[in-house]
């Protein structure tokens, strides 16, 4: 049959050409811009997968940017420590050049406290100094806030705190004290004075965690005297004596620590050992030879087990990392005594995961590291070094300015520490393991979305051979008509 009216076949290869054509021009939209989803119709489910995945991309850059700029602050507030430390150490020398008080004028040490006032002016400013994009990092804007620290605790060093970003929100510290440190005991039966028997003369050799001496009384002496002469070497031995409130007729030698690290340790060396107890109170011994060591407080912060060393006690968490020091004459360090405060703000916070929540955030504290806050308060703090304090190298106590800088060198030291385990172990890991997962996601967004050069490469030659096809049908069709004039010859 033939028809001039309507060309069927002419209608079929333009629908043919029609659909090769289009489907040419996706190939080259794919092949021009590398993705194989360009619009939601290419792939409805492919375009909602790859959108997912590109912003887990987006958030997984940002945390490692954000892990990033911590160590840019790490290493800034570290650089502000080193200097400190190298502050401190040269203060150490100072104090104990000092010390030589035969060997050394007058003059000298004046020169050596202008030094300290010098270095202990310089630490300030050090700290208030040291900053990141204007942000002070040592002046104490990143340490902690607290509320309600019982005075029975001496210090409290809060190193870590994960806090809800809610308003007002804070975190309670419950320390429950399960067993009491206790320090090293021996107790001495002598009485007002040392009876000893009638045997005349008793030597002893004293030793504590720092020294050891020996003492010699003869038979006659007088308690108080036996306190005295012990308490004379009570800071080169580390032991200290007193007369026993349960037994005045007896005299108590203990150590002057608290822990299992401190002890007392008694030896006869001549003379009779009637006069030596046990370490109770009540019961008596005639051992020549006696030892007793202090013991470690058993602690539970926030009903974890915490590590501990004579009143010290530390705690650290995913939650939460504390550290606090009992007072050891208080009514703390007693067997089931307790005692809570709450963390009410403070540390510096960053976000080291793609999400933005309490999980993904890390939290840091870093301590204030003037003069007033490097110490304790049990032994002083740097300020007591500067012209007039009481640990000033012309007239003060020097063991006392040795033992402070000794403390601040080591919280120096353990912040330096902290610091560089964050960036070590924190930090790097966080940036390593993000970057995997970073990688991942990409790859899987690639796959998904990506055009596959070599297969739409393959994909065009046979669209566009197909379009020529097309096209050339197309053209066949259109003459066939023309046939339709042989018969009108």
């Amino acid at each position: 049959m033939s028809r001039i009216q309507t060309n069927v076949p002419s209608m079929l290869a333009q629908r043919v050409l029609a659909k090769q054509n289009k489907g040419l021009v996706k190939s080259l939209e794919r092949l021009s811009t590398g993705l194989r989803i360009n619009r939601g119709a290419d792939d409805p489910a492919g375009l909602i997968a790859s959108e997912n995945l590109r912003s887990e991309k987006a958030a997984i850059s940002a945390a490692i940017g954000n892990a990033q700029r911590a160590e840019q602050v790490v290493n800034v507030a570290e650089g502000g420590l080193q200097e400190i430390n190298s502050l401190l150490l040269e203060l150490q020398s100072l104090v104990g050049s000092s010390a030589n008080d035969a060997g050394v004028s007058v003059e000298e040490k004046d020169a050596n406290q202008l030094q300290i006032d010098s270095i202990l002016q310089t630490i300030d400013r050090v700290a208030g100094a040291t900053s990141f994009q204007g942000i002070k990092l040592l002046n104490g804007n990143f340490d902690y806030t607290t509320s309600g620290v019982s005075t029975n605790l001496n210090d409290v060093t809060i190193n870590s705190a994960k806090l809800s970003d809610e308003a007002g929100a804070y975190m309670d510290i419950t320390v429950d004290v399960l067993t009491s440190a206790q320090t090293g005991q021996i107790y001495l039966s002598t009485g007002a004075t040392l009876e000893n028997g009638g045997n005349g003369s008793i030597t002893f050799e004293l030793t504590g965690a720092d020294g050891v001496q020996q003492f010699t009384f003869a038979s006659g002496t007088a308690q108080a005297s036996i306190i005295s002469a012990i308490n004379t070497f009570s800071e080169a031995l580390g032991v200290s004596a007193i007369q026993n409130t349960a037994d005045t007729a007896r005299v108590e030698i203990h150590s002057t620590e608290f822990g299992s690290a401190n002890f007392v340790r008694l030896k006869t060396l001549e003379g009779t050992t009637d006069f030596l107890i046990a370490t109770t109170e009540t019961a008596v011994t005639s051992t020549a030879d006696l030892k007793d060591l202090g013991v470690d407080a058993v602690v539970l912060i926030n009903g974890n087990q915490a590590t501990a060393s004579g009143l010290k006690a530390r705690i650290a968490t995913s939650g939460f990392d504390v550290s606090v020091t009992l007072d050891g004459t208080s009514a703390l360090n007693t067997d089931g005594a307790s005692t809570t405060f709450q963390i009410t703000g403070g540390g510096a916070d960053f976000n080291l995961a793609p999400k933005v929540n309490l999980a993904g955030k890390v939290s840091l504290g870093i301590e204030t590291v003037t003069g007033g806050n490097l110490g304790n308060s049990v032994d002083g703090y740097l300020t007591a070094l500067k012209s007039g304090g009481t640990a000033n190298v012309i007239n003060g106590d020097l063991t006392k300015a040795q033992k402070i800088v000794d403390e601040a060198i080591k919280q120096v030291s353990s912040l330096r520490g902290r610091l560089g385990a964050f960036q070590k172990n924190t930090i790097v890991a966080t940036v390593n393991s993000l970057g995997i997962s970073l990688e991942n996601s990409a790859a899987a967004e690639s796959t998904i979305r990506d055009t596959d050069f070599a297969n739409e490469t393959a994909n065009l030659t046979r669209q566009q051979i197909m379009a020529q096809a097309a096209t050339q049908s197309l053209a066949i069709a259109n003459a066939m008509p023309q046939n339709v004039l042989a018969l009108l010859a």
